[in-house]
């Protein structure tokens, strides 16, 4: 690291967490990811969605082909390494976790309550029935990735989190303690004190979003619909706990965008879809949140090392270097048949930019 108010050199990153969706998508967001990240963990939620080893392996085909066909360098297609997740159904079994877990291919399993987020619709309905695959997934050291809310009409929408670290994960740690889980995407500081409070397998990802926003921004003066995402912004004081642990240093949390591209007409709509893209500029980003606190010497932790250590997989050794110098967000991106594609602070100014 040089002068560390003025220039910052990390360990390349990775994302442990981002959407890329499927087909033209890809020519789009593939590019996007692969000049700033290293590995990243690629979610499963397509329609159909991919529920095997086999569909993931084919999903990863295309995403590379995608990664070849693009204009990005000879050096950034060679380091790109996407990484597959199994969308756990109820009817999952224990023979496609051990399939998973020996393809070299598939490094986790993703856990969507049914109805909680985008193409969530065929999730698990029943914990409980998951017995047989997540004892598979302790034998084969396959991690459990969770979005953590629950589902039921009846519950407040800024109260989900908390009711599924209660009701749901609890009971999940408790019968499995040796299970690997992220709790990914927190937004609470009831999900920061939980995983805190829990053995080191358990860890939890968090996207720049909500270490930046809070439910003001979303709704005060009209509501944004790029600053709408599941798990939705929650209080200030939240925000303000996630910046606390997100900068402190500790292992147990760790670099996930959950960059969601949506063409700009379905985010800006009566029924808006759910969720920020930030894979272009997320590490500007998570600078910004980070020096806004005066830790920025805690970057490369959070964004290159957490991740690797808490999968068991080899830190990146090539670097890259963020300036304090202003980024002009672009308001907007091409996007697959004639779409643009919104990302999240479009047309705003960051301090931090990447360093071509």
């Amino acid at each position: 690291m040089t002068d560390s108010t003025t220039e910052l050199t990390i360990l390349q990153p990775d994302d442990w967490h981002i959407h890329l969706r499927d087909d033209k998508a890809l020519a789009t967001t593939v590019p996007h990811a692969a000049n700033s990240f290293n590995r990243v963990i690629c979610m499963p939620n397509l329609v159909p969605p991919v529920k095997n080893t086999d569909e993931a392996m084919a999903y990863r085909q295309r995403i590379l082909q995608h990664l070849q066909d693009s204009d990005i360098s000879l050096e950034r297609k060679a380091a790109f390494d996407p990484r597959m997740t199994l969308y756990l159904t109820d009817q999952t079994t224990a023979k496609d976790i051990e399939i998973a877990a020996k393809s070299g291919v598939v490094q986790a399993v993703k856990l969507y309550p049914a109805g909680a987020t985008t193409n969530s619709a065929d999730g698990v309905t029943d914990i409980n029935a998951c017995v047989d695959v997540f004892e598979a997934m302790e034998k084969h050291d396959l991690p459990l990735l969770l979005h953590g809310e629950v589902t039921h009409d009846h519950v407040d929408i800024f109260d989900r989190e908390k009711r599924f670290l209660d009701e749901v994960l609890a009971q999940i740690i408790a019968k499995f303690p040796t299970l690997k889980i992220v709790m990914e995407h927190i937004t609470t500081s009831d999900a920061a004190d939980f995983v805190l409070a829990q053995g080191n397998q358990i860890a939890a990802t968090i996207t720049p979003q909500h270490l930046m926003f809070n439910r003001n921004h979303l709704l005060i003066g009209g509501i944004k619909p790029h600053f709408y995402c599941l798990p939705i912004l929650k209080r200030e004081k939240h925000q303000k706990v996630l910046l606390d642990v997100a900068t402190s240093g500790s292992p147990k949390f760790f670099l996930g965008t959950d960059s969601a591209p949506h063409a700009t007409d379905k985010k800006e709509n009566a029924c808006g879809c759910a969720g920020c893209y930030s894979a272009v500029h997320a590490l500007p980003l998570y600078a910004t949140a980070f020096d806004s606190v005066g830790k920025i010497d805690k970057l490369e932790g959070f964004a290159s090392r957490f991740g690797a250590q808490f999968y068991g997989l080899p830190i990146n050794e090539s670097t890259i270097t963020l300036t304090k110098t202003p980024l002009q967000v672009p308001s907007g991106y091409p996007y697959f048949d004639g779409q643009t594609l919104t990302p999240l602070m479009a047309g705003d100014t960051l301090p931090w930019s990447l360093k071509i």
